[in-house]
């Protein structure tokens, strides 16, 4: 070209090039390729316009993905847009790779993008020569995507703001990585450090509470939601003056500083700092924008999972109440393990409450106590407040003398009033609530739809108490719930829980009770130890009142009471003049209206005698009590109460089993016919024990008998 000539027009000197030029508008949705970009793209040579759907179908799907992202990061930043993309053909195979550099623009009446560009073909090395091997290694894209992929799980595990800080300081970016990390939040008008890491103790001073007007990137950042790069310290010296000398010291080359957005509000900064020159390339800038997204989304869940914590502990401080201390003969122990998720606080909850005779306090001196155990349908913020509710009424019905079932019959009648108010949500509670005479050991236990208690004896055997029960309370106002009367014997321990100490772990009430059954025998420590063991066999390692990691599996909420009565063990004697001594015992009533009880009274008979050596007797046993019981129920208008006890001595273990009625006739030998349909009750107790008897009471009689352990060394 001879000087003074003109020159050459664009589109020629961009053919020369072999570059090609393009215009995108979203709001249209159509693409207006030149000759050369139509060629490379893989289409026929000459101006064409396209839908977004057909160059779509011409570029990697990764690639396309990308483009959108980029564009609103150089809108956003107002940088150019430059991004690698691979052309493909029919057979969905790479055929070339064009690098694509334009400069968007929003518009914000049309809310869309403008952008015309250029597109030009990128020379790949060839496989298997050593540039190939050296870009496959150091395929910056690849290692990008792997980076963003770990980078963005890591964060999505982390649950606490101190693990975010952790995963934040460790991340390591492809071709470049800070050597000095913070994060800035904001408290009012001011900044604050909420962690760093690649500085020593007291650096964060100087930036520590700095107003946001301050001429400081971070505070920038804060207030405009634009991101700040700086290449070297000349750019931050001349951009920032009066805060330069804070960061000279520290020796850095290059600063980012990213703002970190949560739901649209921007809730601090993130500064990246580095130890040699960093261009920021629109790549880079890229990944740094994607990581303090992601940080940001962090930081929010574990601010909020904090908060959330701080308020489940603070309602279990306030709901859970302080166990009662100085009760002569006894003690109580308890955990409340709330459900992972949410406040961490569910329905669940249990309660000692002073019954008229004891103190304001507590049970010392001996008054007459309550324990109350209970579960309110549903984990979430209503189901807390209705505990809150109930526990309170159940404290006030007590409070005021009224007998177990009185109280769970108010309470019953208090929720459905309330459910009533809010027909739309209807919520019930399942509830045990059990008046404790320390004196004697006499438990007066009324049931809610909850699971019955559990005795573990004083030599490790394990019985299900079953009582008497009515409906969940809430579910109808006039529910009855009769009250059944237990004795804990002196070195037995009560257990009553809440179904999610039973049923977590894919386990129903049976098998359930099974595996706590396991525990209970085998236990061998303290009331406390115990306590833990029963929890840690659900969930792991727990302590009182757990929160926290080990919350986060749960399947429900879990609330256990332990009650135990001093004695000394079982009581076992080893001399050949040691008087009996009982090691267990069972007592049952059974009402004439309750036939049904039959079966409970042979299941605890059963169970009480799970270690008798000879299944044979346990059958006779078994066989024995169920003609006493129905001889009572059919022949007298009387309830039965029966009685089972193991005793041990110097000639070894027997057990006695005598049933009990307010009936004035006596039994009597008879010798019924082939065909007679009844009258061998007592042929059997003659036939079968080793020792029986009838004695008269003062009203009422008692027909007992005994079996002796076959070991050798027992009687007969």
């Amino acid at each position: 070209m001879r000087t003074g000539e003109p020159l050459p027009a664009l589109g020629d000197v961009l053919a020369a090039l072999d570059t090609g030029l393009w215009h995108w508008d979203t709001a249209s949705g159509l693409v207006t390729v030149d000759a050369v970009a139509a060629r490379l793209l893989g289409l026929p040579a000459e101006q064409v316009t396209l839908t977004e759907a057909q160059i779509r179908s011409r570029l990697h799907p990764v690639d396309w993905n990308e483009i959108t992202g980029v564009i609103q990061l150089a809108v956003v930043e107002g940088t150019l847009a430059e991004v690698r993309i691979r052309i493909m053909d029919d057979q969905n195979r790479v055929v070339r790779v064009v690098r694509s550099r334009s400069k968007p623009s929003f518009d914000r009446a049309r809310k869309a993008y403008v952008l015309t560009g250029s597109l030009q073909e990128v020379t790949e090395p060839a496989p298997g020569t050593p540039a190939g091997r050296s870009a496959v290694t150091g395929d910056w894209r690849r290692s990008r995507e792997a980076f963003l992929l770990d980078a963005g799980r890591a964060l999505a595990e982390a649950r606490s703001t101190q693990e975010v800080l952790r995963v934040a300081a460790n991340l390591s970016m492809p071709g470049f990585s800070p050597d000095g990390l913070a994060v800035f939040g904001v408290e009012g008008d001011r900044l604050t450090i909420i962690g760093h890491h690649g500085h020593e103790a007291g650096d964060d001073n100087p930036f520590a509470y700095m107003p946001l007007d301050t001429d400081y990137p971070a505070a920038e950042v804060v207030r405009t939601g634009r991101a700040v790069y700086l290449s070297s310290p000349e750019q931050y010296k001349a951009r920032y003056p009066l805060t330069w000398p804070l960061a000279r010291r520290f020796g850095r080359q290059s600063w980012a500083f990213l703002p970190l957005t949560a739901s649209g509000r921007t809730m601090g900064a993130w500064l990246a700092a580095f130890a040699y020159p960093v261009a920021f390339t629109p790549d880079e800038r890229s990944v740094l924008t994607t990581v303090a997204r992601m940080l940001a989304q962090a930081l929010s869940r574990a601010g909020t999972a904090e908060n959330q914590r701080e308020l489940s502990e603070g309602l279990q401080r306030t709901m859970l109440p302080e166990l009662g201390r100085g009760i002569p003969g006894m003690s109580v122990s308890a955990r409340y393990i709330p459900t992972g998720g949410g406040l961490q606080v569910g329905g669940d909850w249990y309660d000692i409450i002073p019954l008229p005779g004891g103190t304001s306090r507590t049970t010392s001196g001996g008054g007459r106590f309550a324990m109350v155990i209970g579960d309110v349908q549903g984990h979430d913020v209503r189901a807390a407040g209705l505990m809150g509710q109930l526990r309170t009424a159940l404290r006030a019905y007590a409070s005021e003398g009224h007998r177990p079932d009185a109280v769970l019959s108010r309470a019953s009648r208090f929720l459905h009033g309330i459910n009533e108010a809010d027909p739309v949500e209807l919520r019930f509670a399942t509830c045990l609530y059990v008046e404790v005479d320390p004196a004697t050991g006499v438990l007066e236990v009324a049931r809610a739809g909850h699971p019955d208690p559990v005795i573990r004896m004083a030599d490790g055997t394990v019985l299900a108490r079953p009582t008497a029960g009515g409906l969940p309370l809430g579910v109808a106002p006039d529910a009855d719930y009769p009250t059944t009367r237990l004795v804990l014997e002196s070195g037995e321990t009560m257990l009553i829980c809440t179904d999610g100490l039973i049923e977590t772990g894919g386990h129903d009430l049976g098998t359930g009770w099974q595996r706590l059954r396991g525990i209970l025998e085998e236990h061998k420590g303290t009331q406390e130890e115990l306590a833990d063991a029963l929890v840690q066999a659900v969930h792991g390692p727990s302590s009182h009142h757990t929160t926290g990691p080990l919350a986060d599996r749960r399947e429900d909420d879990i609330a256990l009471m332990l009650l135990s009565r001093e004695g000394e063990g079982c009581g076992c004697g080893t001399g050949p003049d040691t008087v009996d001594q009982p090691v267990r015992r069972t007592a049952l009533t059974v009402a004439q209206t309750e036939p049904e009880r039959v079966s409970v009274a042979r299941r605890q008979l059963r169970e009480l005698l799970h270690d008798w050596s000879s299944p044979d007797q346990v059958d006779s046993a078994v066989l024995l009590l169920s003609e006493m019981l129905t001889n009572v129920l059919v022949h007298t208008d009387a309830d039965a109460l029966l009685l089972a006890e193991v005793t041990v001595g110097g000639d070894g273990r027997r057990m006695r089993v005598e049933v009990t009625d307010a009936g004035d006739d006596l039994p009597h030998m008879r010798r019924p016919g082939e065909l007679a349909s009844s009258g061998r009750g007592l042929l059997l107790i003659e036939l079968l024990a080793h020792a029986w008897g009838v004695d008269p009471r003062g009203r009422g009689k008692s027909i007992w008998f005994e079996l002796y352990e076959k070991d050798g060394t027992g009687p007969r």
